[in-house]
């Protein structure tokens, strides 16, 4: 047995060694100066914090204490810094204008004090960063915008200087707001980069001189904003210049030159590939997955892609538009693994985002464009059988995302309600068997699913759905009221006896379906139009099915719930 004091030497000596492993730091002490300082579970979160690395650039930390950044409600600093920032914009204009009216300044005189009032601004801003550097980063932003504003005017309204200096002072300008931005912590000013490199081409419509310069012009600015945002930890920048590219140069491209429209294919496809790799890369550069909201604004992102991509093609290359929209799911969802495997996590909402686009690419390139109309309820029959089949190959680590379980049930909802109903299936190989193919496969996924905990809640649909697909064959297959009835009746009958030998109750009680649809079809069709001996034929098979039906379905309440095993 170990004495007490032997423990407590214990005890001090591993004291010592985590004392060592901790960072330097002011500890508490008690009421007296020599009192020894004592570990407390206080001074150890301390410690793990001081211990931590320093956030990014716009972690949620910083988000919270940057009042350039829009967490939803606005603070008294965020409004009172604002409101001063933009007074002290308007109040350089109107000196200017005063300026100009009084004629105490010419309209060089009067840029140059503009020009001034922004480097002032900036500088100001810069002198105070090191009191309060989040609060002094609104001069900055206010320097730039009449920076913005004076270029412009001395292109646009005064005509001193030309298109290559105005684009030259427009690109300075729109990197000392990145450097700002970064110096600063703030993305404000990499958003107002994004905005001032984009409507240059707008404000200065011979920057361009041809589309081939327009896009090397946009794409050169695509990729230094993926690369910023990667630098400063934030999405906001490319994803803002990535609809600003597109339909930027889109319209633009439009006004210029519309028959160019290989230029614009190959602007589109580099922008694909440019932002896919800035998403990927950020992932990768900060091990931070997409998140659902993230995801969320890229969606619409990739729908406006696809949207214009597709129209110019269909117009120039229409045998070729389909396979190229095919191509560009497949590099997407090809990016999506590249970025599972790098990071070695599940990618919930990247795997989402990249799911909805390859679910409108198959349906829309590839089921409305590629397949052939007669061979559209073939294929939708083999669409449950193979998603079954993966999921038995894959094991447990099968998984499809919803927009693709979306997409294979409105496909097969489609044909569906194409083959019931008989709807342009003359064209259709075999198409008298594919009712009743539809039903044995819907029957089949109830007794499968009723199987699967996680896929019962789809049981009873698959059920009624099979049964309506086997009256439409029975309708299909058979010639004449009688025969159908009775046809009907029987199916409704076998349902009966089927749920009594396997004990499910389920299937019992779903032939109520089937004999009110047998009813209301004697009494709202057939009556009327059949024969005497027609109509005697048709009453005494309801008569005979309702009755017997009603014998058994008393005994229905007396099964189980589940069915029997095997």
């Amino acid at each position: 047995m170990k004495t007490l004091e032997e423990r407590l030497a214990q005890v001090e000596s591993r004291l010592a060694r985590i004392e060592q492993l901790l960072p330097a730091m002011p500890v508490a002490r008690g009421a007296g100066a020599d009192q020894p300082a004592e570990i407390t579970e206080s001074n150890a979160v301390e410690r793990k914090l001081v211990s931590r690395p320093p956030v990014s650039v716009l972690s949620p930390a910083r988000k919270m204490s940057d009042p350039t950044y829009a967490s939803g409600t606005l603070s008294v600093t965020q409004i009172l810094g604002w409101t001063g920032a933009t007074a002290l914009v308007l109040a350089v204009a109107y000196l200017i204008r005063l300026a100009l009216d009084a004629g105490w300044l010419t309209p060089e005189r009067q840029l140059g004090l503009a020009l001034l009032s922004g480097f002032a601004l900036i500088g100001a801003g810069l002198k105070l960063r090191v009191a309060d550097r989040q609060y002094a980063s609104l001069l900055p932003a206010g320097g730039l915008v009449v920076l913005f504003l004076s270029i412009y005017g001395a292109h646009l309204y005064y005509h001193f200087i030309g298109v290559p200096m105005a684009a030259g002072a427009v690109i300075l300008t729109c990197l000392a707001a990145l450097w700002l931005g970064r110096l600063f912590e703030s993305e404000l000013y990499g958003l107002f980069a994004v905005v001032g490199s984009y409507s240059a081409p707008f404000l200065l419509p011979t920057l361009a001189g041809s589309v081939t310069d327009l896009v090397v012009y946009f794409s050169a600015w695509s990729v230094l904003f993926c690369l910023y945002s990667i630098w400063i930890g934030n999405r906001r920048a490319y994803l803002l210049a990535a609809y600003l590219a597109l339909l930027g140069f889109h319209y633009l491209w439009k006004q210029m030159a519309p028959g160019e429209w290989e230029a614009a294919f190959a602007f589109q496809a580099m922008q694909f590939a440019i932002f896919l790799g800035g998403a990927i890369g950020f992932s990768v550069r900060h091990q931070r997955p997409m998140s659902r909201d993230e995801a969320t604004v890229h969606l619409p992102l990739l729908l406006i892609f696809y949207a214009l991509q597709y129209g110019l093609l269909n117009e120039h290359l229409p045998a070729l538009a389909p396979w190229i929209a095919l191509g560009s799911a497949g590099v997407l969802l090809l990016g999506h693994l590249v970025a599972k495997r790098t990071l070695g996590q599940p990618l919930e909402s990247s795997a989402v985002l990249a799911g909805a686009y390859a679910a409108l690419a198959l349906f829309h390139a590839g089921y409305m464009e590629l397949l052939p109309d007669a061979f559209a309820p073939w294929v939708a029959l083999l669409l449950l059988p193979a998603v079954g089949l993966y999921f038995r190959a894959r094991g447990g680590a099968a998984s499809v995302s919803w927009p693709i379980r979306v997409l294979i049930a409105i496909i097969f909802a489609i044909n569906y309600v194409r083959v019931t109903a008989g709807m342009n299936v003359d064209a259709v190989p075999a198409h008298q068997l594919l009712a009743l193919l539809y039903a044995a496969e819907l029957y089949i996924a109830y007794v499968l699913t009723r199987r699967l905990p996680a896929l019962d809640s789809l049981a009873t649909p698959a059920l009624y759905v099979g049964h309506v697909a086997l009256m439409s064959a029975a309708v299909q297959i058979f010639d004449g009221q009688l025969v159908v009835s009775f046809a009907w009746g029987a199916i409704a009958l076998a349902c009966l006896a089927l749920a009594f030998k396997t004990r499910d109750k389920m299937l019992g009680k779903s032939s109520l379906l089937i004999f009110a649809a047998s009813a209301a079809k004697v009494m709202l069709f057939d009556l009327s139009s059949a024969t005497p001996l027609v109509r005697i034929g048709l009453l005494v098979i309801l008569g005979v099915t309702l009755y017997v039906g009603g014998w058994m379905y008393r005994k229905v309440d007396l099964i189980d719930a589940k069915p029997a095993a095997g």
